[in-house]
């Protein structure tokens, strides 16, 4: 199925006046502050408008253009200012909504089409390239719910997948089923409601293990590697992280859900700030879902039931 991509050239209502910095507070060093730069969007369906805002993803090859898919199924991409470009809408909602999204190696817009158990890929316009679906007979059979996807450099697709079955399966470029790892559990390598992932410098693969309160990372293989976070609210602890992304110094992001705040680790896990928390003023957050992070190290808060986005500078 094909949808047709529409551009209203309508701008989203922008706050980009100076705005309170937060307060970075991070073990071992003095606090210094972070600052919101950006905050768009609000509660509605026209283009530039969001209900519930979920997932996002910053192409860096398109001059920083974001694209966001909110809980009605509509997918919009803006420039890096903020302003609307254009707009397409997965095929249905009626089952459930989407709830993750990933930026693929050329810059196709990967939608995890979670209650329909496949992983839609756009094109940067909303042409309809490949659908992936889990299917009977081929590796583990059909998919569970998927909540997001990432694509490297050569092409191969990691998708996660929660439910029946708590794991990623790794896919070929052209959508054949190669692979797949993770149980249900809490042990090393084992998942309890995965979330957001991505692909970091290092060619690992972070994972926002959600109902673990914790990051786990994997190579490519499905080799467990480390893992950071502990439930609780004090910095380095997480509850119910629901993505990750990594800055272009190799520092890791995830924004959390349960505490309504973005962390930063170290590539390693080590805590070096918190922002947020909850409320509705610049700078706080409500039970945010999403982030994803510029060419410049700009953080992008996918502000779930604030229905909008932050834009955090360091």
């Amino acid at each position: 199925m094909r949808n047709s991509a529409t551009s209203h050239g309508k701008v989203a209502s922008l706050a980009w006046a100076w705005l309170p910095p937060l307060l970075l507070l991070a073990s071992g060093c003095q606090p210094s502050a972070g600052r919101v730069s950006g905050v768009w969007g609000n509660r509605g369906q026209q283009p530039g408008s969001f209900i519930r805002p979920r997932a996002i993803v910053i192409n860096p090859r398109a001059q920083n253009e974001i694209t966001v898919v909110d809980f009605t199924g509509r997918i919009q991409v803006f420039d890096e200012r903020g302003g609307y470009l254009r707009g397409w809408s997965t095929p249905s909602i009626v089952n459930g909504r989407p709830s993750g999204m990933g930026l693929g190696k050329d810059g196709n817009i990967l939608v995890p089409d979670s209650h329909y158990s496949r992983v839609l890929v756009y094109s940067p316009d909303g042409g309809l390239v490949l659908e992936i679906c889990g299917k009977e007979g081929q590796g583990p059979g059909p998919f569970a719910y998927v909540s997001d996807v990432v694509q490297d450099e050569e092409g191969y697709f990691y998708i996660v997948e929660f439910g029946e079955s708590d794991r990623i399966r790794k896919y070929s470029a052209d959508g054949r089923y190669l692979t797949h790892w993770g149980t249900h559990g809490s042990e090393a390598g084992q998942l309890a409601r995965p979330r957001g992932a991505c692909l970091g410098p290092d060619g690992l693969l972070y994972v926002a293990d959600s109902c673990n309160h914790r990051i786990q990372v994997f190579d490519r293989d499905g080799k467990f590697v480390r893992a950071f976070g502990s439930e609780g609210i004090d910095p380095g602890q997480l509850r119910y992280p629901y993505d990750v992304a990594i800055g272009p110094g190799g520092d890791v992001f995830v924004v959390e859900f349960g505490n309504h705040r973005v962390q930063r680790f170290s590539p390693l896990g080590e805590p070096r700030g918190v922002w947020g928390g909850p409320g509705r003023e610049p700078g706080f957050f409500n039970s945010p879902w999403g982030l994803a992070i510029d060419s410049r190290g700009r953080v992008h808060v996918a502000d779930t039931e604030n229905h909008r986005i932050q834009r955090l500078d360091f």
